[in-house]
């Protein structure tokens, strides 16, 4: 779980400096690191999401093929499942 959330954490962070690089000035070097690191972010949440534990939740990893916030609503179902089975 600990993946899922650096990796939501980097994914989230990437798109939001991607998007202001999109709207305000449109630096190339911005653009040129930033979506690859955003791209590989992605494929991990999805990956990491896949990886988790979650047992009877099925909607666990279709959550993080959200770009941007995806990850994070996989870690907070994944956090529902461990609060409703007692282990959170």
């Amino acid at each position: 779980m600990r993946l899922l959330r650096m990796a939501s954490a980097v994914e989230l962070l990437s798109l939001a400096v991607l998007l202001t690089n999109l709207f305000t000035v449109h630096a190339k070097v911005i653009t040129t690191f930033g979506g690859p690191l955003h791209g590989i972010s992605y494929v991990a949440v999805i990956a990491a999401a896949s990886l988790a534990p979650s047992t009877g939740l099925r909607g666990t990893m279709w959550r993080a093929f959200i770009p941007g916030i995806g990850g994070l609503l996989a870690l907070r179902n994944l956090r529902r499942e461990g609060a409703r089975l007692g282990n959170a």
